[in-house]
């Protein structure tokens, strides 16, 4: 149990420290093309979402040595990787319609969430379920899928709301100021 502990501990403190940092790699390495797919390049609510996702990419490496063998681990990622794409807009467009503004503290406080609740369900769902064949890599296959389009999202972003730049109503690479 204190090995479990420890890892999702590791794992939330990895992941946190990493996030904020992709949040400025961007603006600090003076505009890198190399950084562009994992940081965040503008204000939208996709960059902010890929904030989470590089960190749970590397992070999956780390736990896949750890974890990886449980039948459950693939289906339970891609948990994970859903639970972020959906939470941190949800929240985002709650608390701004609630309070008709942009709040940061609660984007922080989201962002902190959101780094925490698909980790502690990655792990509970790895302990705790079973996975058939077809479930693991149906799982695998979406997982691949999401990377991909994690991947490309920034320098081919689509014409939707969450990758529009609210600062200069622009999207992806473009959007940034």
């Amino acid at each position: 149990m204190v090995i479990k502990l420890n890892i999702f501990i590791s794992g939330h403190i990895f992941i946190t420290i990493f996030g904020f940092i992709l949040h400025f790699l961007y603006d600090i390495s003076n505009h890198n093309k190399y950084f562009v797919i994992f940081s965040s390049v503008n204000e939208s609510v996709w960059e902010h979402i890929k904030l989470l996702l590089a960190p749970y990419f590397l992070w999956s490496i780390v736990d896949g040595f750890c974890y990886g063998f449980y039948n459950n681990y693939f289906f339970s990622k891609l948990i994970e990787l859903l639970i972020i794409i959906l939470f941190m807009p949800l929240f985002f467009y709650f608390t701004k319609f609630v309070f008709k503004k942009n709040i940061a503290i609660l984007n922080i406080f989201s962002f902190f969430i959101t780094a925490f609740i698909p980790l502690f369900c990655c792990y509970y769902l790895v302990f705790n379920g079973y996975s058939t064949f077809t479930k693991k890599y149906f799982s695998l296959l979406v997982i691949f899928i999401i990377f991909s389009i994690y991947l490309l999202s920034t320098l081919l972003p689509f014409k939707f709301f969450i990758f529009k730049d609210p600062l200069t109503n622009k999207y992806g690479i473009n959007g940034h100021k």
